[in-house]
């Protein structure tokens, strides 16, 4: 049995030209590996070929070259299989107004043959925190509430495999705490966990590893921590006792006064050690009262992997 949740060898995909508009290859050649339990986040620009992929995934799109082994199944030799192996929880809301949360899970665990003495309909209620509102017309139901039942119907058949695509887009804090809260627990029972999100702070407090989609290529995958330390540029605050001038710097160091009277440098820590800026800044006779740093996050690593892309 393989390590890897999923396996993606060559992967591509060209629309075909239609009378709008010509043809577009969306995916050009993508291999990727996503380990067991892992929690991974597939990130990109709009139009970077993250939707083309998890539609894939879904087998909701079909795949113009490449392969793709869900859970260790092939998605051309055994296609149910596969598809029984993953979940997805898409970003939009289609759900039949007319349907209850209790019977919008029944009828989707119907139609991935789970039988009625194996179904969890209750127990997934309860973790969505919609029990309260099991036998209500989904049509009454708030956004966020849509949004967590999105969430139950990927679980009914209890996949291995769940992805979440842009799962807290549009909710409020709370709903956002109670869904992580739930996919941590879900993830510790030992399901895989594959998020896009927008939210750059929560894929870098989420995520294990990290994969950057551009153009229809995968331009950087490794662990988040691995990536935030891609960054060479660092940043060091200084406030002085007194209002301070930026003094002279050595080339390649930037220098800033902010409106609180703080001095911020920021330089390439592989060519210059902290200890070289603070020189520069006592040799001009400012004393100084406090030093703090300004580490990169996920936001700078991505825009500087899409950019430089």
């Amino acid at each position: 049995m393989s390590a890897n949740a999923i396996e993606i060898e060559t992967l591509r995909k060209t629309y075909a030209a239609t009378a709008r508009s010509e043809a577009k290859e969306a995916l050009k050649g993508i291999d990727l590996e996503i380990p067991r339990g892992s929690i991974f986040g597939l990130l990109g620009p709009n139009g970077a070929g993250k939707s083309t992929l998890i539609n894939i995934l879904a087998g909701l799109v079909v795949k113009t070259e490449g392969a793709v082994r869900i859970w260790g199944f092939d998605q051309d030799r055994a296609p149910r299989q596969s598809r029984a192996a993953i979940g997805v929880m898409p970003q939009e809301l289609h759900l039949d107004p007319f349907f209850t949360p209790r019977a919008s899970l029944e009828v989707q665990a119907g139609l991935y043959g789970v039988p009625r003495a194996r179904r969890r309909t209750d127990e997934i209620l309860d973790l969505i925190g919609l029990t309260d509102k099991a036998d209500a017309y989904a049509r009454s139901l708030s956004g966020g509430m849509r949004r967590r039942l999105l969430l139950g119907k990927a679980l009914v058949h209890t996949p291995q495999v769940l992805v979440l695509d842009e799962p807290t887009a549009g909710v409020d804090i709370e709903l956002r705490n109670m869904l992580w809260q739930n996919v941590r627990r879900l993830n510790e029972r030992g399901m895989t966990i594959i998020l896009t999100t927008h939210y750059l702070e929560e894929a870098q407090e989420m995520c294990d590893e990290i994969a950057i989609i551009n153009h229809g290529e995968v331009t950087a995958r490794d662990t988040t921590a691995n990536l935030l330390s891609r960054l060479d540029g660092k940043t060091l605050v200084v406030r002085p006792e007194a209002p301070a001038a930026l003094p002279p710097l050595p080339d390649g160091v930037v220098g800033e006064a902010r409106p609180d009277g703080s001095l911020v440098f920021t330089y390439p820590s592989s060519r210059f050690p902290a200890e070289a800026v603070l020189s520069a800044v006592r040799e001009a006779g400012i004393s100084i009262r406090d030093v703090t740093t300004e580490e990169a996050d996920l936001e700078d690593v991505f825009l500087a992997l899409t950019r430089s892309a």
